[in-house]
C-alpha cells in the first residue's frame, strides 16, 4: 500500500489580491449527526423515498447575469465555509474558502472552452458534492484526518491555487481562468438538494446516448439519479467509440478464467429470451449478453460460461464504460466501448451539447438530476 506522509502544520495558499474569507467554525460531527437534516447523508448513496411532502420554502435557481458582481461585492456576502484539501503529489494540505475550491475543481474537471452554462452546471455539481461532505463531517477516502477531501478523482479532481496562479493566471491562460471564475461567481453559494438535503451530485465524461440508473452501477436506487436520454454529446464528443484489443489469454487472465472457458457452452438461463451473442465465432471465447440496463449498458454477460456484470467486465478489463460490443478477430478479441465513465448523473459532454443548443445551467441540472431543487449553502449552514 502506498505510504503517505502529512505535515504537522497545515499549508495555506491564498492569492494576495483576494481578501481572506472569514473562517466558519464547524459543528462537531456528533452534533451534525443529531440533526434530522443530515440523517440520510452518512451513506454516499443513501436511499431517499420518492413519496412524501417536501420542498424548501424558496428555490434559489442559478441565473446568468449580464455582468458578474465585482469581487469586493461578493466578499461582502455571507462568510464561506473553508475546505481543506489533501494534495496527493506534495502531501500538503491546502485550506481555502469554498468558492475558491470550486474554481479549482472546475479547472480540473471540465475543459475551459466548454460553454459557460455547462461550466456553471459543473460548478453547482462540484459545490454540492463538497457541501454534502462538509455537513456530514465525512472524511472517508482521505489519507489524513486533517483534510476534508483529496485532489483526486476518488473525490473530485482539483487544481491547487498555487498552480492556478502559476500556470493559468501567469501562464497565458488568464482568460480561461476568468471564464471559470465567472461560472463559479454566477452560481455562488448554490447547491442541489432533494427534500432539503444536498444530493450525491455524481457526474462523468460522456454517455453513449443515455445515462444510468444508480442501482445498475452502485446497487442502490436513488430517486434523483435516474436514466435519462443524453443525445447531445453523440456528435461532439471526441473518441465517443473506442476499440481496444486483448489476446485470448490476456482476457482470460484479467477475467479470472482458465482455458476451460474456451470450450464452455454459452448456455442461457431458461427465462432469458433476449440474450444477444456478442461473438459469432465458435472457436472464440463464448460470450453472450444476458441483459441490458435502462441506460443501454451491459447489465449481465456470460463469458466462457461465467456470468459477469457489465461493471465487473469494465473494471477487470479497464474499459472506458460498460456499454460495449465484443467480437473475435484472429487471435484477439476486439471490444468497442461507447462513452466514458460510470454513466450515473450528469454527462459533461452532454451538458456542453445542451448548452450549445441554448440550454441553461438550471435546465441542464434538472435534466440530469431528476426532481432536484436549488438551495443556498448559507441557508443550510443556519440549520
Amino acid at each position: 500500500m502506498r505510504e503517505f506522509r502529512y505535515l504537522k502544520r497545515r499549508m495555506k495558499f491564498r492569492r494576495a489580491a483576494q481578501p481572506r474569507a472569514p473562517r466558519i467554525r464547524r459543528l462537531a460531527p456528533a452534533a451534525w449527526l443529531a440533526a434530522p437534516l443530515l440523517a440520510g447523508l452518512l451513506l454516499p448513496l443513501a436511499l431517499v423515498p420518492l413519496r412524501g411532502g417536501h420542498e424548501p420554502a424558496q428555490e434559489a435557481v442559478p441565473q446568468a447575469t449580464a455582468s458578474p458582481a465585482p469581487p469586493a461585492a461578493a466578499a461582502a456576502e455571507a462568510p464561506q465555509p473553508e475546505v481543506t484539501v489533501y494534495l496527493s503529489r506534495s502531501g500538503q494540505i491546502e485550506t481555502l474558502p469554498l468558492e475558491d475550491y470550486v474554481s479549482g475543481v472546475l479547472a480540473a474537471e471540465m475543459p475551459a472552452d466548454f460553454e459557460l452554462e455547462a461550466l456553471k452546471a459543473q460548478a453547482v455539481a462540484a459545490r454540492t458534492f463538497i457541501v454534502r461532505r462538509l455537513l456530514a463531517g465525512d472524511h472517508s477516502g482521505v489519507p489524513v484526518p486533517e483534510a476534508d477531501v483529496s485532489d483526486t478523482v476518488s473525490h473530485q479532481a482539483y487544481v491547487s491555487q498555487a498552480v492556478l496562479e502559476r500556470d493559468w493566471a501567469l501562464g497565458g491562460r488568464s482568460a480561461e481562468l476568468a471564464k471559470l471564475r465567472r461560472a463559479v461567481l454566477e452560481t455562488r453559494g448554490v447547491i442541489m438538494t432533494y427534500k432539503g438535503q444536498p444530493i450525491t451530485a455524481s457526474f462523468f465524461a460522456s454517455s453513449g446516448g443515455y445515462t444510468e440508473n444508480s442501482e445498475d452501477y452502485w446497487s442502490v436506487a436513488v430517486p434523483y439519479l435516474r436514466s435519462v436520454a443524453s443525445p447531445w454529446e453523440l456528435e461532439i464528443t471526441p473518441n465517443l467509440a473506442v476499440t481496444v484489443s486483448f489476446s485470448i489469454q490476456d482476457l482470460l487472465s484479467r477475467l479470472g478464467l482458465d482455458n476451460t472457458a474456451l470450450h464452455a457452452s454459452a448456455a442461457l438461463p431458461a427465462a432469458s429470451g433476449k440474450a444477444t451473442p456478442v461473438s459469432s465465432t465458435s472457436s472464440a471465447l463464448p460470450a453472450v449478453v444476458l441483459s441490458l440496463t435502462d441506460g443501454h449498458r451491459v447489465k449481465e454477460i456470460s463469458i466462457g460460461g461465467t456470468v459477469f456484470t457489465g461493471r465487473e467486465v469494465r473494471e477487470k478489463l479497464g474499459l472506458r464504460s460498460s456499454q460495449f460490443t465484443w467480437k473475435r478477430q484472429g487471435d484477439e478479441v476486439l471490444i468497442t466501448t461507447y462513452g466514458n465513465g460510470h454513466g450515473v448523473g450528469m454527462s459533461q459532454w452532454g451538458a456542453n451539447g445542451m448548452a450549445k443548443e441554448g440550454g441553461t445551467a438550471t435546465g441542464i441540472l434538472k435534466h440530469y438530476y431528476s426532481g432536484v431543487q436549488f438551495s443556498k449553502v448559507s441557508t443550510l449552514l443556519k440549520k
